[in-house]
């Protein structure tokens, strides 16, 4: 086995023999699970009257659109045992090829049900794209430049998200299964990355022990994961809170217009992804800056619970989504940091579901705070306290946590 190779701190894992676009396609790959999310919302009022004859129908239509994130956020923990053990490249391909095929199933058949089957499978796939590509630029990546392109990542998620929502609504106007056909982009994409993607070199390669002969006997450290998933999911809900609900907190303003809405919501996306851009500008650890995001946030919720102002509202959430376009990368780096190679694909897959269930949950944890506090701006504003409170969480999670062992590089196995 060839000598421990110790990483450049702050370079390329591997030949810059094909420029950027090895992280173009992953930036793409990382925008597929968002595709599902918001190209269909515009066609569920048209599909819905498509399937009205069928029982059930007012439930299981919206599902097509949530369904996918529950099912990735519950397979992304096995998609990262897989990916450790399959290889990362060899499941992207494969999950890439599956993702385009089940995407555009209801192309080709009218049932709901059978739709349904397929929006499961889609949510498989994603979880392993995700945390493929996720996985990958922790491979390929070291420092600095690791945490540039996870925080590009984000930005791409958070503006592609915007332009599918577009995308769909324009393809809806030719029937409500034309939004189907944008997932064949998998099929353009698998190809390109089978190509160009490289494979683990010797000082990007399986990071393990010196004592290389105990190292897959190891246990998997969890307890250096564990309140790093509990911290990301609650930074979902973080997250989610403004595109989910601020259609309604616009509502209880008297604003009402799609217009009006939508320009609030694109706002709203254009300050994520400055957020983002900051993160890129920032030194030191991700941990010693996540108090300051955790208060950037609060501050947007609590400035939002006590809007009476169309203004003010905006004012909040822009301030918030600041905070959230730095709090996802943050927390992402701060995981692959505590990561080695051996345990990147499993970590990866952890993190992910633990942000896919802080997304599903997001509205359900409004709803009650809704019931019980009397209105939606009541519930925001409790979050924002509750977020204020947890600004402190990083710096215990910090020094409780040991910190990782020194990590060593070996080729991957083909």
């Amino acid at each position: 086995m060839p000598a421990p190779v110790t990483p450049p701190s702050d370079a390329h894992d591997f030949p810059d023999t094909q420029g950027k676009l090895p992280a173009a396609l992953l930036m793409a790959g990382s925008c597929l699970p968002v595709l599902g999310a918001v190209l269909l919302a515009p066609v569920l009022p048209r599909m819905q009257e498509h399937f009205e004859g069928v029982a059930g129908s007012e439930a299981l239509v919206p599902l097509v659109l949530t369904v996918p994130a529950l099912s990735l956020a519950l397979l992304a923990p096995f998609a990262g045992v897989v990916v450790d053990r399959l290889g990362r490249k060899r499941l992207l391909i494969v999950a890439t090829v599956l993702y385009a095929l089940l995407g555009t199933v209801p192309l080709w058949v009218d049932s709901l049900y059978g739709i349904l089957a397929s929006r499961v499978l889609v949510g498989v796939a994603e979880a392993a794209i995700m945390t493929a590509c996720t996985t990958l630029i922790g491979d390929y990546y070291t420092g600095r430049v690791r945490d540039r392109y996870l925080a590009l990542q984000t930005m791409c998620a958070s503006a592609s998200a915007t332009v599918f929502f577009v995308l769909g609504g324009a393809l809806g106007g030719a029937g409500w299964q034309a939004p189907f056909w944008m997932y064949g982009i998998g099929l353009l994409l698998a190809p390109a990355m089978a190509r160009v993607l490289p494979a683990p070199l010797a000082s990007s390669a399986m990071e393990i022990e010196p004592n290389a002969s105990t190292a897959d006997k190891r246990p998997f450290p969890i307890r250096r994961m564990a309140g790093l998933c509990l911290l990301t999911a609650f930074g979902a809900v973080i997250f989610y809170t403004v595109p989910v609900e601020m259609s309604f907190l616009l509502d209880g303003l008297g604003v009402d217009s799609t217009g009006g809405i939508g320009a609030v919501t694109a706002v709203a996306s254009a300050a994520t992804v400055l957020g983002s851009v900051l993160f890129t500008r920032l030194t030191g650890r991700p941990r010693h800056h996540l108090p300051i995001v955790f208060l950037l946030c609060a501050a947007g919720f609590l400035l939002m619970a006590m809007s009476d102002s169309l203004p003010l509202l905006i004012v909040g959430a822009v301030v918030n989504c600041v905070g959230t376009g730095l709090l996802l990368p943050s927390l992402l780096t701060l995981a692959m940091s505590r990561l080695d190679f051996a345990d990147r694909g499993r970590g990866t897959g952890l993190w992910t579901s633990a942000f896919f269930l802080g997304e599903f949950a997001c509205p359900l944890i409004l709803l009650g705070g809704k019931e019980a506090l009397g209105d939606l701006s009541s519930a925001v504003g409790a979050l924002g306290l509750a977020t204020l409170l947890l600004a402190g969480a990083p710096l215990l999670l910090a020094h409780r946590t040991p910190a990782a062992a020194p990590l060593h590089h070996v080729p991957e196995q083909p």
